[in-house]
């Protein structure tokens, strides 16, 4: 792609966004996730090679248990819920703590309040259902949270993106060199949330674990960050209620020993998740490549785009010593 094309793109996506940012807080959310649906039906339609990666992790985590024509439904909602859910993230500054409870269930995080106090905890995140927003509903809630986010491709998308994610009063920072800062917010009495289900390259800090009985890389700051703070780590995801409206879970804190290595707590913050997945597939993020690297005598099928990397064979040979 020339410099110049992908420079018009570029503007072309800002422009977009900006006019997301205006449109969808005018609408009444009803309808905006009505537009988020049909546009995510759309982009499962045109996106073909994210389409292939879908189907080739469903075929991979559940084996025939899912009919082609199970598998073709699962992908179409899966673009789906991630398109409502950035619907939802335009339309968010409306929401308010006043609010906040028309539209989520919040329950779970009374409880979690009431057990541990709105400090010093580590919110280990799933990108499900509407992920997009459970650090807002937390910094609404009066967990004050430091938030980690990645840059997107597009450079002029990362302030507009940020700015929204930031109306329920967190902080984000950049996963580059994001650690230290963490770590330093949590010192300090604050909350951490970060996604924790994103494949990392075994070429940074990182930890292999196994998911849907294949192995990946994945980060270990949530493992890190106990390990020096003995701050609780809270497995949480976002799911999908009937009407639009999401429930908070937070699963019970990891129990964890202080003869536990990073890669056993990333495991069972993992293990907490792969139910939830296996049980309601269609709000993960299956168009991802989760399984990128492919191990020697994997022993099992991996998706058609996994490929050998010595980085993450030597991550796994460190892993068993």
């Amino acid at each position: 792609m020339s410099s110049r094309w992908k420079k018009i793109r570029h503007r072309a996506e800002l422009f977009l966004v900006k006019a997301a940012s205006t449109l969808f807080p005018r609408l009444p959310r009803p309808l905006g996730r009505w537009f988020g649906s049909v546009i995510g039906l759309v982009v499962s339609q045109l996106d073909r090679e994210g389409r292939q990666v879908a189907s080739s992790n469903l075929v991979c985590a559940f084996g025939d248990e899912l009919s082609p024509r199970e598998r073709r439904r699962l992908v179409r909602h899966s673009y789906q819920h991630f398109s409502r859910a950035a619907a939802d993230l335009y339309w968010s500054p409306r929401l308010t703590s006043e609010n906040l409870q028309t539209v989520f269930d919040l329950e779970d995080l009374a409880r979690v309040g009431k057990k541990y106090g709105k400090r010093g905890l580590i919110f280990a995140c799933l990108h499900y259902g509407g992920f997009e927003l459970i650090s807002l509903a937390l910094g609404l809630s009066g967990f004050e949270c430091t938030v980690v986010t990645q840059a997107f491709k597009n450079p002029l998308l990362t302030g507009p993106i940020n700015k929204l994610r930031e109306t329920g009063g967190y902080q984000t920072v950049r996963r580059e060199g994001a650690l230290l800062r963490l770590y330093k917010s949590l010192v300090a009495g604050r909350n951490v949330a970060f996604a924790v289900d994103l494949r990392v390259s075994p070429r940074f800090p990182s930890v292999p674990i196994t998911s849907f009985g294949m192995q990946t890389s994945v980060t270990l700051s949530h493992a890190w960050l106990h390990q020096r703070t003995q701050a609780p780590i809270i497995p949480t995801h976002c799911e999908p209620l009937p009407h639009g409206r999401y429930r908070l879970v937070l699963h019970p804190a990891l129990k964890i020993s202080p003869d536990d290595t990073e890669k056993e707590i990333a495991q069972a913050c993992w293990d907490a998740f792969e139910p939830v997945v296996r049980q309601k597939p269609a709000p993960w993020l299956w168009m991802y490549k989760h399984w990128r690297y492919l191990p020697q005598n994997p022993g099992r099928a991996y998706p058609d785009y996994a490929k050998e990397s010595a980085h993450f064979n030597r991550l796994l040979a460190g892993a068993q010593r």
